[in-house]
């Protein structure tokens, strides 16, 4: 079986799910990288160009090379299975493909984040009927990264019933029984609650709602410290704003990180403010929190939350930017410090035994097998019966936007 991930390019996200095929292909499994990373996610971190990853095939679709352009078309086209991220450059190619009847799963975020009164554009509807909805009967998936996806591809009538359960695989780290709670009890961090953020400010992950949550949990008489790691525009606002209130002295700005620095925060933090809305396509600072056992205060809006998130299972819910909902969930876990290990320890058992790399290659690989059988539902475009009822490749319910708490 011969797998292409076509992608615009390698991140620290992808490389988990990418070596899980690679360890089960081997030279079968390759990822095709079409363009380079920005700027902005480089200064973050997300440099993956330095890793030893020698399935990764480095081009650009656009390039004057011919010869890699060629090696890319030949791959794309001529593997068994392609996976299809976000890839501009390579669309026609992509299209191609699917025109000529061969197996492709669509990966995608929402295509109507900005609100679904949007599918009433024609020219909007034009596209995607071109890139999706006329290939219906086609052995075409979609592998929804996100939980509102299949809702927004509904409206276009693309992917009737063969839409599934996907998402992002960050690292997982395993612990030894007792090994979180031995790390969160005897960090130099301090007594109190720690709480932490995560990502960079920009409007839909609403930093806003930073000061006014540590205003308010002041006021509450809350022990705790919240701990910011990332930045961008607004920081300097937010520091002179917390500075003049003096509230200062319960958080602390880490600035960007590199991932392994983040996720060794998180082991020492107990509560995990999510404040994204629809915006966040999925988020993947939730994975490595509720991998980290942080308790989680999450809002309902961006994408990984109804995926991964159980409401008072293995984490706290609230509905879009509602900050006393939000305060109310964050400081019922910092004045119950039980149900907090509780709900940290259920999120760290939700990322190691289901959402992670290593489940979702192997499902993967098992639908895709059963798709590359003789007389297999991909020779009518449709998708083998139900296996998982949860989780990775599972069928998607198609969750209107947005979950109710």
């Amino acid at each position: 079986m011969k797998i292409t991930f076509l992608s615009n390019y390698m991140n620290h996200h992808q490389i988990p799910l990418c070596r899980a095929l690679r360890r089960e292909l081997g030279d079968d499994f390759i990822f095709i990288q079409t363009e380079p990373m920005e700027e902005e996610r480089l200064r973050m971190g997300w440099n993956a160009a330095d890793a030893d990853l020698a399935f990764v095939l480095r081009g650009d679709t656009a390039s004057s090379d011919e010869q890699l352009r060629e090696k890319i078309r030949e791959r794309v086209l001529g593997c068994d299975i392609l996976l299809a991220g976000w890839a501009p450059a390579a669309a026609d190619l992509i299209v191609e493909r699917v025109r000529a009847g061969k197996i492709t799963f669509r990966i995608s975020e929402r295509i109507y984040k900005d609100g679904q009164w949007k599918a009433i554009s024609p020219r909007g509807l034009l596209s995607k009927w071109k890139e999706y909805s006329r290939f219906r009967r086609a052995p075409y998936y979609l592998l929804c990264a996100g939980a509102y996806v299949a809702s927004d591809f509904k409206l276009i009538g693309a992917f009737p019933r063969k839409m599934l359960r996907w998402g992002y695989f960050p690292q997982v780290r395993t612990y030894a029984e007792g090994d979180l709670q031995r790390i969160k009890r005897s960090r130099p961090l301090g007594e109190e609650a720690q709480l932490i953020w995560a990502g960079r400010f920009v409007d839909f992950k609403n930093p806003w709602m930073i000061p006014e949550l540590v205003n308010r949990l002041d006021d509450k008489g809350a022990s705790f410290h919240l701990h910011i790691a990332g930045g961008g525009e607004g920081e300097e606002e937010m520091r002179r704003s917390l500075a003049e209130k003096g509230l200062d002295r319960y958080v602390t700005f880490h600035g960007f990180m590199p991932p392994d620095a983040v996720r060794d925060l998180m082991e020492q933090c107990d509560i995990h403010v999510m404040t994204s809305d629809a915006g966040e396509g999925w988020g993947a600072v939730l994975n490595e929190s509720m991998n980290s056992g942080c308790a989680v205060a999450a809002g309902t809006e961006a994408g990984a939350v109804p995926y991964l998130v159980r409401n008072g299972v293995n984490g706290l819910l609230y509905e879009h930017r509602d900050l006393e909902a939000l305060t109310e969930a964050v400081l019922r876990l910092v004045n119950d410090a039980a149900l907090c290990e509780k709900l940290g320890q259920e999120a760290c058992r939700t990322v190691t035994e289901l959402w992670n790399a290593e489940t979702a290659a192997e499902r993967l690989l098992q639908v895709c097998d059963t798709l590359l059988k003789e007389g297999s539902p991909a020779a009518e475009g449709k998708l083998p019966d139900p296996v998982w009822q949860d989780g990775p490749m599972s069928r998607d319910p198609v969750l209107r936007p947005y979950l109710k708490v």
